[in-house]
């Protein structure tokens, strides 16, 4: 058993979500390097991640939801 996180809808997401391609923890580091400052294209170049999935990640379109809970899921 594996502890996933979900909407209110109960869709996984963040990584759990099947079709991730990026960790929360690549995303963290987006956020934070946007935080201090970097361009899109900055960031995209250090993390080898393309610029437009930088932009939509750093503006909310991607990635943006908060856990509603979390819920146990056979691996």
């Amino acid at each position: 058993m594996k502890i996933v996180a979900v909407n209110e809808r109960g869709q996984r997401i963040g990584e759990t979500h099947p079709q991730a391609k990026y960790s929360n923890g690549e995303v963290s580091l987006l956020l934070s390097l946007r935080d201090q400052g970097l361009t899109y294209s900055q960031i995209a170049q250090a993390c080898g991640i393309p610029k437009s999935t930088v932009a939509h990640i750093c503006r909310g379109a991607r990635r943006c939801q908060t856990p509603a809970r979390y819920s146990m899921v056979e691996r």
